[in-house]
């Protein structure tokens, strides 16, 4: 068999995670903005496994030459009416994708000014797809999300570069079936794979999330690694009750417990992974609303001398984890729904 050409879309700033994943199996071709482009030789699970990807996609088309103008979406439905419809959805149940499609949906996006919505490039695209296949295309005009049971296929313009692509599984990679409940601010599941991964984690490693929420970084820990003995805890009863529903399938253990404050002993954990509460969704509570630089100072304590932390940022303000003896190793910013927080990463 040909390799299949395959693209793994990100988080904008975590796309070097991806890569790194994809190189246990596949070969990285081109690394770009929130997308990985790779070969895989034969379809196998890591394929449908990375943790760190929003999504993964099969590569029908790439073209060049396409503009800026409402013209230019000629050349795109051109490459979408030349698609081998029929054998995409067969390579796609090679990779564990579904078997049948009732209809086609698209969605797409651009980098830049163009003289066309995202709509007028998916109804381009999407009405050729839908007439080689025989189904009925299902636009998203006017905010209407078409129903499951489909093919969904991705169209992503980036300068006068464009990828038609389709979707492997039934819904997008970074839709957790763990998740049953979700709050406000709980972290998107692949980012908090791409915090896991930039903490470096060992075999028996002893992982800690003072502010777990409902549980998305110690059950993304659990499932990469599941050697490793997670501890997940959260001030509020109610977000600890929903991390042992959405983690009920891994070992990890849950404590109702104030990050201020934590039940842990001193010197105890190798590693600690989390989205503190400093943003706008979820303030600050218990000890750390009447003293913040309480965190800093518990995260010093629990830490073991040279363990790490990894964190979650709106406003990077570092100055605490210096007082508390906490050296920075290093900061990525990344990009997530329109906001723009810094993963930073700390030795004890």
């Amino acid at each position: 068999m040909t390799a299949a050409r395959l693209v793994a879309r990100s988080v904008r700033g975590v796309e070097t995670l991806v890569a790194a994943e994809v190189r246990a199996f596949g070969r990285v071709r081109r690394i770009g903005h929130r997308e990985v482009f790779f070969d895989c030789a034969e379809p196998v699970p890591e394929v449908a496994e990375l943790r760190c990807a929003d999504d993964v996609l099969l590569v029908a088309a790439e073209l060049t030459g396409v503009g800026r103008r409402r013209a230019d979406l000629r050349l795109l439905a051109e490459a979408a009416a030349k698609v081998p419809g029929h054998r995409m959805l067969a390579l796609r149940k090679r990779f564990g994708g579904p078997a049948r499609s009732a209809h086609v949906d698209v969605t797409a996006s651009f980098v830049g000014r163009r003289n066309y919505n995202r709509y007028d490039l998916e109804d381009a695209v999407g009405v050729p797809l839908g007439a080689a296949l025989g189904v009925p295309y299902r636009s998203r005009r006017g905010g209407v999300a078409p129903p499951e049971g489909g093919c969904s296929w991705r169209v992503t313009v980036v300068d006068d570069r464009a990828v038609l692509a389709l979707r492997i599984g039934a819904r997008p990679a970074h839709r957790r079936e763990y998740r049953q409940i979700s709050r406000p601010g709980s972290l998107h599941p692949p980012l908090a794979s791409a915090l896991v991964r930039l903490a470096e984690p060992f075999d028996g490693a002893r992982l800690l999330d003072p502010c777990c929420g409902t549980g998305t970084i110690p059950i993304e820990a659990a499932l990469s690694r599941p050697s490793l003995s997670v501890i997940g805890c959260d001030r509020d009863p109610r977000a600890v009750a929903a991390a042992a529903v959405n983690g009920r399938s891994t070992t990890g253990r849950w404590a109702v417990a104030d990050a201020g404050r934590l039940p842990v002993a001193t010197g105890s954990v190798d590693l600690v992974v989390s989205n503190p509460p400093w943003d706008r969704q979820i303030p600050p509570a218990g000890v750390l609303a009447r003293e913040p630089a309480r965190f800093w100072r518990e995260l010093r304590r629990v830490l073991r001398p040279g363990g790490r932390a990894v964190l979650l940022l709106p406003e990077p303000d570092l100055g605490g984890a210096g007082t508390a003896g906490l050296a920075l190793l290093d900061r990525r910013p990344v990009s997530l729904f329109g906001s723009h927080p810094e993963v930073v990463r700390l030795r004890a």
